[in-house]
C-alpha cells in the first residue's frame, strides 16, 4: 500500500541518518572518557578499543531510543510541515491509520532494545568493570613503570623499581616506602622478585636495609637484610561482590530485593518508553505554522530527556523503598500510553486537542507528582 510504504521508507532514512549521526558523537565522547581514564592508570591502554566497545554497545538502547523518537518525531511533523497530512486525510486517512506503519517499522527496533535492556547490558556492563578491575588488581610490581615512582594498588606504597625486561617479575634498585598507622618504613635492595603462595602474592627482596621511622616518637630503626619478604596485592585475588548492573535478569527475579526491583524497573522502562515515545510522536506530530520553526525538535527534546530522567528517578525511588515496583511501573508507564491513547482518539474524532508545552508540561506534572508520590517510611 503507498500510504505505509511512502511513511516507512521515510522513517529508514530518517532512522538511519539519526543513528549514524548519534552513534559518532556517542562514540567520540566516550573515546575522549576512555583515553582520559586510561592515562589516569584506570584503565589498560592496549585494552581502550575493548572498553569502548563493551560501554557502547552497553549504551546502545538508549541510542536507539533516541533514534526512534527523533526519527518518528520528524517524518511526521514534515507531514505536516508539507501539508501531506491534509492530503491524506482527505483520501480517507484517519490519524489512528498512521499507528500501522510506525508500529510495523518500529517493532523489530523496540523488540531490539528490549533484548538490549534485559540481556546485553549486564553482560557488556560485567566485561568492561572486569577489564577495569584486573588491570587495576595487577601486581605492584607490574603495576610500575621503568624508572618511575608508582602507588600501589592499596594506596599504602610507593614503589620504584628498575624492571629486569627478561622477566616482569623481577627487578633491581628497589625503593619502597610504606606507612602504616604508627610508622613509616623506607626499603632499598638490589634486587626483588614476586613470590606467589596459597594465593597471596610476596615481594622477596635481596641485600638491602630497612628503615622504620615511627611517628610517635620519631625513633629510628635500622636493619640490614640478605633476604627479606614483604606481602603485596593482599586483596587482588578477591572478587568484587556482584552488583545489580551486572546481575542477570532472570537473577533479578528470583531474588527480588530493593537493589534487584530498581534495577529491573529500569531495564522494563527502557524498552517500555521506547514503545511510549512513539506514540508520543504520533501526538505531537503537528505543525503551528505561525510559531518558531525549530520549537517542535526543541519540545520533543524536552520530552525524551524527562521521561528518561523519571525512569531513571524511579529507579532510584524503587532502590530506597519509598515506592513498591509494581506502582512504579504502572504509574509511569502505563499513565503515559493511556494520555497518550486518549490524546490521539481525541485528535481521531476531530476534537481539536493539540500538544503544546504549557499543556503538556502540566501533564508531566501530574504524572510525576501521581508517580513518584512518596510513601511513609517508618523511623
Amino acid at each position: 500500500m503507498l500510504f505505509h510504504s511512502s511513511i516507512r521508507q521515510e522513517l529508514t532514512k530518517s532512522f538511519g541518518a539519526t543513528v549514524v549521526v548519534l552513534v559518532t558523537i556517542v562514540l567520540t565522547m566516550m573515546l575522549i572518557r576512555t583515553l582520559g581514564q586510561a592515562s589516569r592508570g584506570y584503565v589498560n591502554p592496549s585494552e581502550v578499543s575493548l572498553v569502548l566497545g563493551y560501554t557502547m554497545l552497553g549504551h546502545l538502547q538508549t541510542i536507539l531510543t533516541m533514534s526512534l523518537f527523533i526519527a518518528t518525531v520528524s517524518t511526521l511533523s514534515r507531514i505536516h510541515r508539507d501539508s501531506e497530512m491534509v492530503i491524506w486525510l482527505s483520501g480517507g486517512a484517519k490519524l489512528l491509520d498512521f499507528l500501522r506503519p510506525l508500529l510495523s517499522f518500529a517493532w523489530p527496533i523496540l523488540l531490539l532494545i528490549f533484548v538490549l535492556a534485559i540481556w546485553v547490558w549486564p553482560w557488556s556492563y560485567q566485561q568492561s568493570q572486569d577489564l577495569k578491575d584486573r588491570f587495576e588488581k595487577r601486581g605492584d610490581l607490574e603495576r610500575v613503570a621503568p624508572g618511575q615512582f608508582q602507588e600501589s594498588s592499596n594506596g599504602q606504597r610507593v614503589f620504584f623499581i628498575e624492571k629486569d625486561l627478561a622477566s616482569d617479575k623481577e627487578g633491581k634498585n628497589v625503593f619502597i616506602v610504606s606507612n602504616e598507622r604508627d610508622r613509616q618504613t623506607i626499603t632499598t635492595a638490589r634486587t626483588g622478585r614476586i613470590q606467589e603462595h596459597e594465593q597471596s602474592r610476596f615481594l622477596m627482596l635481596n641485600n638491602g636495609q630497612r628503615l622504620e621511622i615511627s611517628n610517635n616518637d620519631k625513633s629510628l630503626k635500622l636493619s640490614e637484610f640478605s633476604e627479606y619478604a614483604t606481602r603485596i596485592d593482599h586483596d587482588a585475588f578477591a572478587k568484587n561482590p556482584p552488583i545489580a548492573r551486572t546481575t542477570s535478569t532472570w537473577d533479578l527475579i528470583k531474588t527480588p530485593t530493593l537493589n534487584h526491583l530498581g534495577e529491573l524497573s529500569w531495564r522494563l522502562g527502557v524498552g517500555l518508553a521506547a514503545f511510549n515515545l512513539v506514540l508520543i510522536s504520533l501526538a505531537l506530530a503537528q505543525v503551528n505554522s505561525r510559531g518558531a520553526r525549530g520549537r517542535q525538535a526543541l519540545f520533543a527534546l524536552f520530552i525524551f530527556i524527562t521521561y528518561e530522567n523519571m525512569v531513571n528517578l524511579g529507579q532510584n525511588w524503587v532502590e530506597q523503598g519509598k515506592m513498591a515496583f509494581w506502582p512504579l511501573m504502572l504509574s509511569i508507564h502505563l499513565s503515559v500510553t493511556l494520555a497518550c491513547a486518549l490524546v490521539l482518539w481525541a485528535r481521531h474524532l476531530g476534537l481539536g486537542v493539540e500538544f503544546n508545552t504549557a499543556s503538556m508540561g502540566n501533564l508531566i506534572n501530574s504524572i510525576t507528582r501521581l508517580a513518584f508520590k512518596p510513601k511513609k517510611v517508618p523511623s
